[in-house]
């Protein structure tokens, strides 16, 4: 035993657990082949993560420069101008996408909501069927529901509209809700539900004093997302709400049935007009759909971390 082995054991009063290990083989050097492949292997994920960060950081620096230009209250509160008309905005399209947006909302949180409580509460074939239903439907493209609404709502009614929209989205937002929610619901611990059920709660109050509350900050970042897609969708309202230079609320009264204006439906017209003015209000346009979108996934953040972690 060497002689600062034997100091160790003496001060220690006993036996050394670390007498014999030889301490220099656990110092890290660039000269050890599995070192140096860790070294290599973290620098090379550390390069790729900021090398996949260019396209994004150069997209935002674009909507800052190109559309931070144009940026002004006018553009909020001014409707889209004429082919060689100078200034303009796009007020109506901002209102025409809040619009479409909340009844999309109205229309599939419902449906959603409730198909998520039986998937949660239910193990049977429909419940699989209906939960692989709806993980198929997260790749669904979303210009196929604009086809569907066109076919089955514009082609009846005999016109776009904000309705049209709106059913189009509400299809494209089911189901990131409806997993979502189910994964929220399915979190909540079983002994708050049994508890309920030990003092004389039925299983519908169990479901909506109980596992709703609990799993609502869960439930709400899945709607945020959803809003989130929703807001950034051009094809499906192409086919169903095409597009108006007009405001969608006049006077107080919101005409729903006429064709409605959206942000991402002013950016595909304008982007590709051979006018500078109409050009320099598309990308005002795409920085401000940006930036509502980015709200909306940050509201959707910032409700997930305060969804309780239980065990």
């Amino acid at each position: 035993m060497s002689t600062a082995a034997s100091d160790r054991s003496t001060r220690g009063g006993g036996i050394d657990p670390f007498e014999g290990v030889d301490f220099s083989q656990l110092e890290r050097s660039l000269r050890r082949p599995r070192t140096l492949t860790d070294f290599v292997l973290s620098v090379t994920v550390a390069a790729m993560t900021l090398l996949s960060l260019v396209p994004l950081f150069s997209v935002v620096l674009m909507l800052l420069w190109r559309g931070g230009r144009k940026l002004s209250l006018a553009v909020f509160t001014q409707l889209p101008p004429a082919p060689l008309e100078q200034g303009g905005g796009f007020g109506n399209a901002i209102v025409g996408t809040l619009i479409i947006v909340a009844l999309a909302v109205v229309a599939s949180v419902p449906v959603s909501l409730l198909t998520a409580i039986y998937l949660a509460q239910a193990e049977s074939r429909l419940a699989a069927a209906v939960r692989f239903c709806a993980k198929v439907l997260t790749g669904f493209p979303s210009i196929l529901a604009g086809v569907f609404a066109y076919g089955a709502i514009v082609l009846t009614t005999g016109g776009y509209s904000a309705f049209a929209g709106a059913a189009a989205l509400s299809i494209l937002m089911l189901p990131t809700i409806i997993l979502t929610a189910e994964d929220a619901i399915r979190m909540v611990p079983s002994r708050m539900k049994d508890a309920a059920i030990g003092m004389g709660a039925t299983t519908t109050q169990t479901v909506w004093m109980v596992l709703l509350p609990t799993a609502m900050p869960g439930i709400l970042t899945g709607i945020m997302l959803a809003v989130a897609r929703a807001a950034g969708e051009t094809a499906p309202l192409l086919f169903t709400a095409l597009f108006s230079n007009y405001w969608l609320v006049s006077r107080g009264h919101a005409n729903l049935q006429q064709p409605t204006a959206s942000l991402a439906v002013l950016i595909y017209n304008f982007a590709g007009m051979p006018f500078e003015n109409q050009v320099e209000l598309a990308w005002a346009a795409a920085l401000v759909l940006v930036l509502l979108v980015l709200a909306a996934n940050l509201i959707g953040q910032s409700l997930s971390a305060r969804q309780p972690q239980h065990t």
